[in-house]
């Protein structure tokens, strides 16, 4: 039996806490071991997060993080631009 203690790797660190919680509710989804660590001691403090999982799961959640799409507002405006609806 390993010492999951000492276990814990750095995944992602978001700008923002509800981008981490959301990553940290998909991979719990998905049966892995999360922990989220608020970067502010301060309630409300929208600070951003840092996402921590163990060390036998974290390809398998780097995997996740990975296939997740990303549509960014600055994409859509981008796209917007080159079709000549600015």
């Amino acid at each position: 039996m390993t010492n999951q203690i000492d276990n814990w790797h750095k995944l992602a660190r978001y700008d923002t806490n509800i981008q981490g919680e959301l990553h940290a509710g998909l991979l719990r989804n998905n049966g892995l071991t999360v922990s989220l660590q608020s970067l502010s001691g301060i309630p409300g403090m929208n600070s951003g997060a840092v996402l921590w999982v163990q060390e036998d799961e974290l390809a398998q959640a780097q995997r996740i993080l990975d296939s997740i799409e990303v549509n960014n507002e600055a994409d859509a405006l981008d796209d917007n631009e080159q079709d000549g609806n600015e």
